[in-house]
């Protein structure tokens, strides 16, 4: 028993040996391998200045929370005729067409508050039903006051009053690098604002295209942003730090159909004379140095003894246009519109976009190595001084369609003397017809068609079957059934 009880303590003591040995080297081998812990010093994270001082990071809510209740949602309505293969099967195409009613969905901002609207023309073009959708949830029906394809924009009405809305800024004064924000509804996510910076100024995409049976000639010189902007963004709002309208949202880059770094914006320049004109003459008024141009290069540049490469070179000169009448000449380079430098064919569109025919403007331009300054009376299309108030009108809505004037040289090269242009076709009668924009009317129930006016109250007066007849621009003759 004696023996059995030494044997038990002996091992409970050889136990606590160990176990005091164990911990006697854990402490010492952390001790050595892990440094006493520190608190760590606080610290602002603001930006250091060049001056050795500090600034606060950027703070955007001021221009988000100016923007979000002047931008609208606008979705659209469109009945478009399609086949039904299976009655083309068994009828061929006798078989009458179905109608199917397609949505679309973009933006608009509210640049005044009795109601008037800016947004995009691909928004709402051929739509038969538009409404506007309010950040308050209101909903209001949308009428075009006027579309400009030439730009993509387009003037909306809708009747309230006392809305909030975007001021204009000054795109000429927006500089690459400068923060931006984009204000819009992509993909149905209303009041949505991203951010980013101006990555390009003049970028011309190639966009829109030239179409001369629509008279359209298109002017592209967009912001690009980095800012994202995704499908039902378009005809939101671009505005800079302060709040401040410096373009509208139009397009983007990409080879997914989403957002991939690059978006472009309408100047808000170029938006504020467009929407000014559309509401004043329901039509673009359009200003014309009268000179086909060109970008620089080096050769251009070598020969005409620059040192550099900047402005635009004058590859001719148009009789009678406001160039030859400055004396501006062949081989000149346009260096400047006013006070703002020109160095791309998109800058001095721009600059150039933004008057009326019979506005003055100095051209500075570089000759022989020597500036020259030339102050120019800018004209229209047609060679006039004078803006055209009375080129356009606008049907009914059941008609769909807004008519404008043909020029005498048009007309005579189609052996035509009287004749109306229609110029877009929003919906209505005009397009189930199978009209097409650029058509030329000439008769309307053998009556003589001489003006857009006289046009559209024809029109109007008719009651029941309506045969229109013309000829489009490239020659050939079409008659067609309107029922009224």
């Amino acid at each position: 028993m004696k023996r059995a009880l030494g044997y038990f303590f002996m091992g409970l003591a050889g136990a606590l040996i160990a176990l005091v040995g164990r911990d006697a080297l854990t402490t010492s081998k952390t001790s050595s391998s892990q440094p006493a812990t520190t608190v760590p010093q606080a610290r602002f994270v603001n930006l250091p200045t060049t001056d050795g001082g500090t600034t606060t990071a950027l703070d955007f809510t001021f221009a988000a929370e100016r923007t979000v209740n002047a931008v609208v949602h606008v979705t659209t309505e469109t009945a478009v005729n399609v086949r039904d293969p299976f009655a083309d099967f068994f009828w061929g195409y006798r078989a009458p067409q179905q109608q199917q009613l397609r949505q679309g969905a973009g933006s608009g901002v509210i640049i005044s508050s009795d109601g008037y609207i800016v947004t995009n023309n691909h928004v709402i073009d051929g739509a038969d039903k538009i409404q506007v959708h309010l950040n308050d949830r209101r909903m209001l029906e949308g009428k075009v006051v006027g579309r400009d394809p030439g730009t993509d924009l387009a003037l909306l009405k809708v009747d309230a009053k006392d809305l909030a809305t975007v001021p204009y800024g000054n795109s000429d004064d927006l500089r690459v690098g400068e923060w931006v924000l984009a204000v819009g509804n992509p993909m149905n996510l209303t009041s949505t604002v991203t951010a980013g910076i101006v990555s390009a100024k003049a970028r011309n995409i190639n966009l829109l295209q030239y179409d001369a049976a629509r008279d359209i000639i298109p002017l592209e010189s967009f912001i690009q942003t980095d800012a994202a902007v995704n499908p039902g963004n378009s005809g939101g709002a671009l505005v800079d730090a302060s709040g401040q309208l410096v373009g509208i949202n139009s397009a983007i880059a990409s080879t997914t159909g989403a957002y991939s770094g690059y978006s472009f914006a309408i100047p808000s320049n170029i938006v504020r004379k467009v929407a000014s004109d559309l509401l004043e003459f329901g039509s673009v008024q359009r200003a014309y140095i009268g000179v086909s141009i060109r970008d620089m290069d080096q050769g251009l540049a070598d020969a005409a003894g620059m040192d550099r490469i900047k402005g635009v070179y004058v590859n001719g000169i148009t009789d009678g246009g406001a160039a030859q009448q400055a004396g501006m000449e062949t081989g000149d380079v346009i260096v400047k519109v006013g006070t703002i430098e020109v160095n791309n064919v998109p800058q001095l569109q721009e600059q150039v976009g933004k008057f009326r025919p019979g506005n003055k403007v100095p051209v500075t331009v570089l000759r022989n190595g020597e500036e020259r300054v030339f102050d120019m009376t800018l004209r229209g299309k047609e060679g006039s001084t004078v803006a055209a108030s009375n080129t356009l009108s606008r049907g009914s809505a059941t008609l769909g369609a807004e008519f404008g004037a043909v020029s005498g040289s048009e007309l005579k090269a189609l052996g035509l003397d009287h004749g109306v242009r229609v110029t877009a076709i929003n919906g209505g009668k005009f397009r189930s017809s199978g009209i097409k924009e650029g058509f030329i009317i000439t008769r309307v129930d053998q009556d003589a068609v001489k003006d857009p006016g006289q046009l559209a109250k024809l029109l109007e007066s008719k009651r029941g079957g309506v045969l229109v007849e013309g000829v489009y621009p490239n020659g050939s003759r079409a008659y067609y059934g309107l029922g009224l």
